[in-house]
């Protein structure tokens, strides 16, 4: 079973919506083929293994991270093959939180006299699907925010300057955890005063760029529309925005969503259900503070990624990683749990989870 979670994550970010799975055929002691889902629409992680074994599959084990699915999607079942195979015994991780297929593969197996085993390494292969299991079962997709400050939790000066807070080494490590995501998410602030290129650190990886833009104030000259294709960039807007200025988005293919208000902006909780209903499964909000303020108060965030510089700034006026949640005592505070700490040089990347106690 580790194998099978370490073949599937040589897919991470590439099979969305789909979920990340490996898998291993085992005769014996002796593996004797073994897969993982490359992409969405390609084969699944069983398929490509059995494809591989042949009729060396009858009589074997087959181990993997994830129940096989059950329903026509973009490929037929994967369990009636595994049936076909002469597969003997089947070892999983989980059964699939699809409605569409949850136990019932593992009831259909068992029907066929094929011995069946669920939760090996349970822990590790719901980890491993955070994001497939918080979008299959809420409709809402998995979120995570980044963050970059001092140790006083500024990420600019008073003044406004904010080149560098961080090292060059922690500015690509945070390029790389984008090619993790669906999509990366800022404010229309952080456009205006940053212009960046909001780019995935690989290539060939496909990363959507959502704007939230109240008015669209937006340049369409902004540096995030080149070398990208147009479709591929959201600008989330209200009816506030200047219809001549949606067209001309529009007109250049860029996706304007035009979302209620609240509070005077776009509805960010509104925002991300309809970014869910168009398959954009997990998104890394990388600014401004506001933006993952608000998140965070809408209780959208499950995961955060906080870069911190051995710097001091020590102004109050100084703009805050977080702002907005108006917490009015401590008790009321945002809590994180299941914290790692990697260094990276001189400076720390510290992950935690959002604790939720409802």
């Amino acid at each position: 079973m580790q194998r099978a979670l370490a073949l599937a994550l040589k897919a991470k970010g590439q099979t969305s919506p789909n979920p990340l799975v490996g898998a291993v055929i085992v005769r014996g002691e002796k593996v004797i083929a073994e897969g993982w889902h490359r992409r969405c629409g390609a084969d699944h992680a069983e398929i490509v293994a059995l494809k591989k074994a042949g009729d060396r599959a009858k009589g074997a084990r087959l181990f993997v991270n994830l129940e096989p699915c059950f329903h026509y999607g973009r490929t037929p079942p994967c369990v009636d093959e595994v049936i076909r195979s002469g597969i003997q015994e089947v070892i999983l991780g989980m059964k699939d939180p699809n409605p569409l297929t949850h136990g019932k593969s593992v009831a259909k197996l068992r029907r066929a006299a094929i011995p069946t085993r669920v939760g090996i390494l349970r822990t590790e292969c719901e980890k491993l699907n955070e994001v497939f299991v918080k979008y299959i079962t809420t409709g809402m997709p998995f979120v995570a925010t980044k963050s970059a400050q001092s140790l006083d939790g500024k990420i600019a000066t008073a003044s406004g300057r904010s080149q560098w807070i961080t090292s060059e080494k922690s500015r690509q490590y945070a390029r790389v955890i984008r090619d993790e995501f669906d999509a990366i998410l800022v404010g229309i602030n952080t456009v205006m005063k940053d212009n960046p290129g909001l780019n995935p650190h690989r290539k060939t990886k496909k990363l959507k760029k959502i704007i939230l833009d109240t008015t669209l104030k937006i340049s369409l000259t902004a540096k995030l529309f080149e070398g990208m294709d147009p479709r591929d960039c959201l600008i989330v807007t209200t009816a506030a925005a200047s219809p001549s200025k949606r067209d001309a988005l529009a007109a250049r293919g860029v996706t304007v969503i035009i979302a209620p208000p609240k509070e005077g902006r776009v509805d960010i909780r509104w925002a991300f259900k309809e970014l869910a209903k168009r398959e954009i499964t997990s998104i890394l909000v990388e600014g401004g503070a506001r933006v993952i303020g608000s998140a965070l108060r809408e209780n959208l965030v499950d995961k955060m990624y906080i870069y911190t510089a051995p710097k001091i700034i020590g102004n109050q006026r100084a703009l805050s990683s977080i702002d907005g949640l108006n917490g009015t005592n401590v008790e009321q505070s945002v809590r994180l749990k299941n914290l790692t700490m990697k260094p990276l040089d001189d400076e720390w990347l510290v992950t935690g989870y959002v604790f939720r106690d409802r």
